[in-house]
């Protein structure tokens, strides 16, 4: 997944008023809950994560092969006496801290890698050639272990049950997916997640309300004309002309047919056909990815892209047919944050950080994350986290072989998870008990 730019906008005046009315519909924290960025900051705390990281680090694992990290991270838990279950989804771990009663609230960390070579030359670089935590998700695996850690030790004022989801598989194998399919988060009332932003200042997060990751579909098309010569043109069917047309008019379905105001792309990236330079191919693969912002804006263009290649060859008497690497690779929605959840997230991170810390309205991107398919069934919620390294001359994005992230950023990420699941159930807590004393009162 690539991020997107998380300069701070000049909206001060409007977070204020936003914070005013957050204040007022939501309790402030218990003082306990606020003082866990401080126990994430502790040397016995901070020095842990550090090591579990750069562990992980050395030794990245792709998709559903994550069963080393699974392994470390099962033993951290054994050790904190938190109980899990495993397998879950092949290689995920669910683990349980609080009273095993209502209400549930969730915690994901994703645990895979990338198949890409590592070019940062430090101590704990990847040791295994060819894959490389180049998307930070060993950071995540250590913030969600931190956060078990802080919230183990005050185990006894969670009121509820705080449910941490270590999910195989984010970078297109779709394992939440898998996670909701095994039935793991069933009882579940709310979700967070959170991912590294190396563009963003250590103690900064960045988020919005609604919209904030595009939902992404993958497709390949295959062309069939008939062969030639190219000398000969009028005896073949030429399935590179046809393909030229089809990529031509794919281009159509933003500029021409979506709303202007609702953002939408459509590339392609994949064009295979020919090997010499004089015979006409048989057949063209094309290949490219689709991506918008609502459900039903990218329902319509998985449908237009069917119509425009199938119909595109016919005009130029090629056959197409089209996958969409559903079994695969599949599709994965848009990540759409849930409103009262926003309103819960800038409480608690301003109570954390500091007004000045928080861009609760970051532009959207158009990359794509997994930790969609669980707003699909819950309310959930989905933010950046600061862990830029300003010693650094060269700026890298995620999934850049020159990847290198600030561990200082590690205590607030696992503080940020902590506090935003107790709190959240807290005021659950206290909504259920209103709830009941009402309904006594009534009797």
């Amino acid at each position: 997944m690539s991020s997107s730019s998380f300069k701070l906008n000049s909206f001060h005046f409007c977070i204020i008023i936003f914070i005013l009315h957050v204040f007022a519909a939501t309790p402030i924290l218990s003082d306990k809950f606020n003082k866990f960025l401080d126990s994430a900051k502790s040397p016995e705390v901070f020095d842990w994560m550090v090591g579990i990281r750069r562990k992980i680090h050395e030794n990245p694992e792709l998709c559903y092969e994550e069963f080393d990290t699974s392994e470390r991270i099962r033993s951290e838990l054994d050790k904190m006496g938190i109980p899990y279950k495993h397998p879950v989804a092949i290689t995920g771990v669910i683990g349980f801290i609080g009273t095993g009663l209502p209400p549930f609230v969730a915690l994901r960390a994703d645990m895979d890698a990338l198949p890409m070579q590592e070019m940062v030359e430090w101590e704990h670089k990847s040791k295994v050639a060819g894959k490389m935590h180049a998307c930070g998700h060993d950071a995540h695996v250590t913030m969600l272990l931190g956060a078990a850690k802080i919230l183990k030790h005050h185990e006894k004022d969670i009121q509820g049950t705080i449910v941490l989801v270590f999910q195989p598989a984010e970078e297109g194998g779709g394992g939440a997916k898998k996670i909701l399919d095994a039935g793991a988060l069933e009882n579940v009332t709310a979700i967070f997640g959170l991912h590294i932003a190396p563009e963003l200042p250590i103690g900064e997060v960045a988020s919005r309300s609604g919209p904030i990751m595009a939902g992404s579909g993958r497709f390949e098309a295959k062309i069939s004309g008939k062969g030639g010569h190219a000398a000969i043109p009028q005896q073949a069917i030429d399935p590179i002309l046809a393909a030229s047309n089809v990529i031509i008019s794919l281009q159509h379905l933003v500029s021409r047919e979506a709303d202007p105001l609702d953002s939408q792309v459509v590339t392609i990236a994949k064009f295979q056909g020919g090997s010499a330079f004089n015979v006409i191919p048989d057949y063209v693969t094309i290949g490219g990815t689709f991506r918008a912002f609502s459900k039903q804006s990218f329902n319509q263009l998985r449908q237009r892209i069917e119509e425009v290649i199938v119909g595109q060859a016919a005009v130029h008497r090629c056959n197409a047919t089209i996958d969409f690497l559903d079994e695969v690779k599949p599709s994965y929605p848009p990540t759409v944050n849930n409103g009262d959840l926003h309103e819960h997230f800038v409480n608690v991170a301003v109570n954390m950080l500091g007004i000045n810390k928080v861009n609760s309205a970051v532009t959207p991107s158009m990359a794509a994350e997994d930790f969609s398919f669980y707003q699909e069934v819950m309310p959930g919620y989905w933010f950046w986290l600061g862990v830029k390294n300003a010693s650094h001359k060269r700026l890298e994005s995620l999934h850049s072989p020159y990847l290198e992230i600030n561990e200082d950023g590690l205590p607030y990420g696992a503080a940020l998870h902590a506090s935003l699941a107790s709190s959240y159930l807290l005021k659950h807590q206290q909504d259920v008990l209103g709830i009941e004393r009402k309904y006594h009162d009534e009797l």
